[in-house]
């Protein structure tokens, strides 16, 4: 009785999904799964916090890093904060300190995650300074180098910033160094 009810209940979603080529086991189970009747057509659940994070960082295509109070209207501090470390732990974003996360991609050597960013972790830390509200300019061996007084290509993470500033950002065993 049980299962003749059941196809009773979702028999619009079963003659739906056997009329697109698939067969009535499988339906059987997708519909004794995931099916929520109305209309002929079957209730999507929500997403999770996590998926909507998820979504929200890949629509973000020129952006690199992230700050967790861009996705302060999705749910509360702690389950944003919750939210981002599990991203973190599926390799999908880089802590790069306190607060700041960087878009990631796995590495096919090593399999850990690498920071993922077009101008690689000095153009991220740029973009977190600036999204924190933090002024900053090049470095003076970087000003020299782009204007032709030097042929010295700087190779270390150097930012001059003007205010307060203490926080660390790194990716790795790159450190931004901050100079006054």
């Amino acid at each position: 009785m049980g299962k003749l009810s059941y196809k009773l209940k979702c028999a619009c979603l079963i003659k739906h999904l056997t009329d697109n080529d698939l067969s009535l086991d499988c339906c059987r189970v997708f519909v004794y799964t995931k099916c929520r009747v109305f209309v002929g057509d079957y209730m999507r659940r929500p997403k999770t916090l996590r998926e909507r994070v998820e979504t929200r960082i890949a629509r973000k295509r020129g952006e690199d890093v992230f700050l967790p109070r861009e996705f302060r209207d999705l749910g509360g501090e702690d389950q944003v904060l919750r939210a981002l470390r599990i991203l973190v732990r599926e390799k999908r974003l880089v802590r790069l300190g306190y607060g700041v996360y960087g878009r990631a991609v796995v590495s096919r050597l090593s399999g850990a995650p690498i920071l993922y960013s077009q101008n690689g972790f000095l153009g991220a830390a740029r973009q977190a300074l600036t999204k924190l509200g933090v002024t900053w300019e090049p470095s003076e061996a970087e000003r020299a180098y782009n204007e032709g007084r030097s042929t010295q290509i700087p190779l270390n993470p150097v930012v001059q910033v003007k205010g307060r500033f203490s926080r660390r950002l790194r990716d790795g065993n790159q450190e931004l160094v901050l100079a006054r």
